[in-house]
């Protein structure tokens, strides 16, 4: 596995593309990933392999417990953040197993830290729950029906090796 790297507006087709595989009812536009690489560069990733894309990620600072609208524009960065958002990690299978996930999770909490948030939030969607528990993210009632019933707000702190509850 080569790994991580900085995402790039050429890369935009290649993260489309695996959205489209990976998440179902659950992916965007190709706009929408690209507006979140140019509102906020320093948290979006590709992951490649032999300068071919395996995953993606991408993250940003937010604003309250509502996660952004699925496949809508945010137009801008909130001027008042409260926390870090992990809008999505998303890779092929052929790069599941790898530790990659891991690490796309260990960039995103990195940011997070550089940024000045102590928290990180998400939305698990099509049971990725367990995984996202193993990561250090603890559940909380989600605000925001678009991502479907089962869908779960999760959260969890920058600090190493400190998973909390929401209080």
């Amino acid at each position: 596995m080569s790994g991580w790297r900085p995402m790039k507006m050429a890369d935009i087709a290649a993260v489309s593309a695996i959205s489209d595989a990976v998440h179902g009812a659950y992916t965007e536009g190709a706009v929408i990933y690209a507006e979140r690489l140019r509102l906020y560069p320093a948290g979006c990733w590709l992951l490649e392999h032999d300068e071919t894309a395996l995953g993606y990620c991408i993250s940003h600072p937010w604003l309250g417990d509502a996660p952004p609208t699925l496949d809508t524009r945010m137009q801008a960065i909130p001027t008042r953040p409260d926390r870090y958002y992990l809008h999505d990690l998303a890779l092929l299978p052929q790069a599941r197993g790898t530790g990659a996930a891991g690490d796309g999770v260990e960039l995103v909490v990195a940011q997070a830290r550089q940024a000045g948030f102590d928290r990180i939030a998400l939305t698990a969607v099509n049971g990725a729950d367990a995984f996202w528990r193993r990561q250090g993210f603890n559940a909380f009632p989600i605000q925001n029906a678009a991502y479907g019933a089962g869908s779960i707000m999760m959260e969890r702190t920058t600090a190493e090796g400190r998973d909390r509850q929401r209080e």
